[in-house]
């Protein structure tokens, strides 16, 4: 292949954001969510806006719609706070680019989402010229973060946070809820009684979550949950 015909190529697999043509926002605020796809649909001449308000309908919409080409993810949904959401759609869609928005900015909360595997964090508070430029760049293949933050120091931290999140995102739905349980400190009888399986099945579950997440006890898998911000409480 020639040098002109490499870059050619090159150049046609690079991120585009006119390659964006279909966006799903998944958001409980119907305002929110209504101002966002109105927003999407006049600046970048979208016509096909999806939403959904949780992120079970999210998984859902995707496993019967198919991918859309970029995904706008509240932080704090009804069934998933914090990172949660991000690693499950990550494990569903992972070509695709997720910006995670929030009005949280805590810098360890960006940190977890980025490693997480987000494109971008931005702030609920932008006003409508940062928001398109923001998601301009991320659809191009830049990631963004808010003004002002800082990662923390020290790439081996950065990469064993990423390699993390990669583990939490093997976990089976299933399997995610029982860990979730677990770090709510709830015991084998109450997961059962909760999610009205036997405790033999929850002691199943828990013995595959420590092999992938590689914990040997209880109390370092919430450790490990908390380290990426995996569950935020309510």
């Amino acid at each position: 292949m020639s040098i002109p015909q490499q870059q050619e190529k090159s150049l046609s697999q690079r991120p585009s954001a006119d390659r964006v043509r279909e966006i799903l926002i998944v958001d409980d605020h119907p305002l929110m969510c209504d101002a966002l796809a109105l927003t999407l649909k006049i600046s970048f001449g979208l016509k096909n806006v999806r939403s959904a308000r949780s992120l079970a309908a999210a998984v859902e919409q995707i496993r019967t719609m198919g991918a859309p080409d970029a995904v706008i993810l509240d932080l704090n949904l009804p069934d998933a706070r914090g990172s949660e959401g991000l690693v499950t759609l990550r494990r569903q869609i992972p070509d695709v680019p997720i910006t995670m928005i929030s009005a949280d900015l805590e810098n360890a909360m960006i940190g977890a989402a980025m490693a997480a595997g987000a494109q971008g964090y931005i702030s609920k508070s932008l006003g409508r010229e940062a928001l398109v430029d923001s998601l301009r760049r991320m659809w191009e293949g830049e990631r963004v973060t808010p003004e002002g933050y800082e990662p923390e120091a020290g790439n081996v931290e950065d990469e064993a946070r990423v390699e993390l999140a990669r583990r939490f995102a093997s976990l089976t739905p299933q399997q995610m809820k029982i860990l979730r349980l677990i770090c709510q400190g709830k015991a084998n009888k109450e997961i059962s009684y909760e999610l009205s399986i036997a405790e033999a099945t929850v002691k199943t579950h828990i013995t595959a979550i420590m092999s992938k997440i590689n914990a040997r006890r209880r109390t370092q898998a919430v450790l490990l949950a908390n380290t990426v911000r995996l569950f935020e409480p309510a």
